[in-house]
C-alpha cells in the first residue's frame, strides 16, 4: 500500500498510488476504490496522429497506396515471397 506504480503505453503515462491491497477477482466498481489515479491528461485529440481513413466503398489499398502506407509508418517494404 502506498506504492506509486507508472505504466507507459500507447505514448501514454500512467501514473496510479495504490490504496488498498486485492486478494482476489473484484468487479470493476471496486476494483477503483483501491487505487488513486494521478495520471497526466491525455492530450488533445487535435494533437493525436490522424488515422487513415478511407471513404467507405472505395475497396482495398492498392500496391502504391500500401507502399505509401507503410512507408508514413516507417515500416520497410514487405517482400512477396
Amino acid at each position: 500500500m502506498g506504492d506509486e506504480v507508472r505504466v507507459r503505453a500507447d505514448g501514454r503515462e500512467r501514473v496510479v498510488i495504490v490504496k488498498r491491497l486485492i486478494t482476489k477477482r473484484v468487479g470493476a466498481p471496486v476494483a477503483v476504490e483501491c487505487y488513486e489515479d494521478k495520471s497526466p491528461p491525455p492530450p488533445p485529440r487535435e494533437m493525436t496522429a490522424p488515422i487513415g481513413i478511407r471513404d467507405r466503398g472505395t475497396g482495398r489499398p492498392t500496391k502504391r497506396e500500401r507502399r505509401s502506407i507503410e512507408k508514413l509508418f516507417g515500416r520497410p517494404p514487405t517482400d512477396p515471397q
